[in-house]
């Protein structure tokens, strides 16, 4: 797990060396053993390294192949490397990690290696002699990859404040970015919140050979048809707890200790139960615990951690920490998001009892429907009559449901019959908005024209046809992977848990386990309680008091705290934001007031927005 950037110099002019420094220096916090630099000609590559796999100095990067001709900067793991190395018994490999058999991989079978690899990853390449460039992202989108691309020149970084930190790209707002934002609290790809920065979409690649830009989508999660007999149920659970054992066997692959997040939750118990059965040495596991019973879920946790003999580290916390590292974790956020706080907090605490990597559950709700979501996506299709009636009548009913409100439940369900279809390309992007599209037009000038297509609908648009082949259930998961996961879930796992130098592992996510539980019928998926499929199929790995309790979580009352402890944060920067060109000030203050005095069709969750966008705005110095 590292960081990378570069500038590679796409005409005849020799790359700034010191500003690669400049790169690397801003995402210090993602490698802090050792640094590294290839600067030559055209090319400026750099690395900052988190040793995680062949700790020798072997290993550092930029890694240069024997002929001296390749030359790649690398941030991730590829877990089944020592498989892909099998595959190449003829190559005289210099190093025991996962790097070099990257590299050869490219050399030996170019873009198409990537049908080799599992794991997370994001990857540049430099061929000094054709002067062309390669650049990947993994499959699910874990590892990111930013670059800014204008006639003459590339700049790629792990982060957005590394591109920043050259001073060659203005740091001028992406309106259409903030759009995207406003309505899912993150920015999807390719766009970034700075104009002339933009994400390099998950599961693809991009090659730049004499000025021409190849870009190519070599994975997609909706199209992944699946060779199994589904109308046996024991298979079925057979076949998942072995993609689970075997995500978990890929994630344990490690020259540093590996731990866990246990929450006592299913999913995190699951993994922790897996680690168990995976290796001879008991499991290294970390619960976040509080004084306070309303918050606290360790009691499960430990029932957990007895029944696997993990070695259990319980981590006391108060509730206000999560208010004492407010400014930290908005400080590690490279991309403004509406979450992620919690994910700085623990990984922060876990850090600092030395660990290096660990193992997280999420993913596990979507991908074994475990959200309500799931069970409200089925309830819209029995339910899909109301869409064979007249598109007037809809809207009429629409209207009259709302009764002129376009905010809180009722303005959402009438959002919803005012759709074509309750298909998911239609119902997904309303279900996970934060702000509609109509309450953003009320609190800015973003969205003058009414309701917008935004990056997330245009990429399940795209996909349609192949999303529909999915069962009802394996539609939701995979708009999900589409939209909050890959723009919300990971990105915020990615940058607050490297922001303390923490690489997290997330089995959910593997390849071979996700294509095969978005095959499986709805039948089977159908939760008869909570992630049953999950369950069943691992029987009798988790305790009935884990499987039957009621689901909790980190649920702080940030509602209440943003109307006393931090009122007054909140306010500067509600003020602050209201005097920028592109919010309407008077109405934005209107609807901040409209919160303090206790309005409950405003949510939290929308003040928050506008807080942590101003708040990063500033730290920035975006205009």
């Amino acid at each position: 797990m590292c960081g990378i950037a570069g500038i590679i110099e796409l005409k005849e002019k020799a790359a700034d060396g010191s500003l690669v420094r400049k790169m690397t220096d801003a995402i210090a916090h993602r490698g802090p053993d050792s640094d590294g630099f290839f600067v030559e000609g055209r090319a400026g590559l750099g690395h900052r390294r988190l040793s995680i796999i062949d700790l020798s100095a072997s290993s550092n990067q930029p890694f240069i192949d024997p002929s001296g001709r390749y030359v790649m900067v690398f941030n991730g793991e590829m877990y089944n490397y020592e498989d892909v190395r099998a595959l190449m018994p003829d190559y005289p490999f210099r190093t025991a990690g996962d790097t070099e058999v990257l590299l050869v991989a490219y050399i030996r079978w170019g873009p198409d290696c990537i049908d080799y690899f599992r794991g997370f990853y994001s990857f540049v390449i430099w061929d000094r002699e054709e002067k062309t460039v390669f650049l990947a992202r993994d499959k699910m989108g874990v590892k990111p990859l930013y670059y800014s691309l204008s006639g003459d020149r590339l700049l790629f970084s792990s982060e957005v404040r590394s591109i920043l930190a050259t001073g060659l790209v203005a740091k001028k707002i992406n309106e259409k970015a903030l759009l995207e934002y406003f309505s899912y609290q993150s920015v999807s790809y390719p766009h970034t919140v700075v104009e002339g920065i933009q994400q390099l979409e998950a599961g693809s690649w991009m090659r730049i050979k004499e000025g021409k830009v190849e870009k190519r989508r070599y994975w997609d999660v909706t199209n992944n048809p699946v060779d199994f007999d589904f109308g046996n149920k024991e298979l079925v659970h057979r076949r998942i707890r072995e993609l689970m054992l075997q995500s978990i066997q890929r994630r344990l692959v490690s020259d540093v200790p590996v731990g866990a997040f246990l929450s006592g939750g299913i999913d995190s118990s699951a993994v922790v139960g897996l680690m168990a059965e995976a290796s001879s040495a008991p499991p290294n596991a970390f619960t976040v615990a509080f004084d306070e019973k309303e918050y606290d879920e360790s009691e499960y946790a430990a029932i957990v951690a007895k029944k696997f003999k993990a070695n259990h580290t319980r981590l006391l916390l108060r509730p206000t920490i999560f208010l004492d590292e407010l400014e930290n974790a908005l400080n590690a956020m490279d991309s403004p998001s509406g979450d992620g706080i919690n994910t700085y907090v623990v990984s922060k605490a876990i850090t600092q009892k030395g660990m290096r990597v660990a193992l997280s559950g999420a993913g596990g709700d979507e991908l074994f429907a475990g959200y309500p979501f799931f069970a409200r996506y089925l309830n819209l299709q029995q339910k899909s009559w109301l869409w064979q009636l007249p598109a007037g009548l809809r809207k009429m009913a629409a209207s009259v449901l709302s009764g002129g409100r376009q905010e809180g439940k009722r303005g959402r369900i009438a959002q919803l019959l005012r759709q074509p279809s309750p298909s998911i390309v239609n119902v997904y992007p309303v279900l996970r908005q934060i702000l509609p599209p109509s309450l953003i037009g009320q609190l800015s000038s973003l969205n003058p024209g009414g309701p917008f297509t935004t990056a997330v609908a245009e990429e399940l648009i795209k996909r349609q046809e192949s999303i529909k082949k999915l069962p009802f259930l394996s539609q939701v998961s995979a708009a999900e992977y589409l939209g909050y996961t890959q723009h919300t879930l990971l990105k915020d796992t990615d940058q607050m848990s490297m922001a303390v130098s923490l690489e997290v592992r997330e089995p959910f996510f593997d390849q071979d386990l996700v294509e095969f539980v978005l095959a499986v019928p709805d039948g089977l998926k159908n939760p008869a309680y909570p992630k049953s499929l999950l369950v069943e199929s691992l029987k009798p790995l988790l305790p009935d008091e884990i499987v039957f309790r009621k689901k909790q979580g980190f649920l702080f009352p940030w509602n209440v705290w943003l109307r006393t402890d931090l009122k007054d944060f909140c306010d500067r920067y509600i003020k602050n934001i209201a005097q920028r060109p592109f919010i309407k000030g008077d109405k934005l203050l209107n609807y901040w007031s409209r919160f303090l005095a206790g309005d409950k069709n405003v949510r939290w969750s929308e003040i928050w927005l506008f807080v942590v966008l101003e708040y990063w705005l500033e730290k920035n110095g975006v205009s």
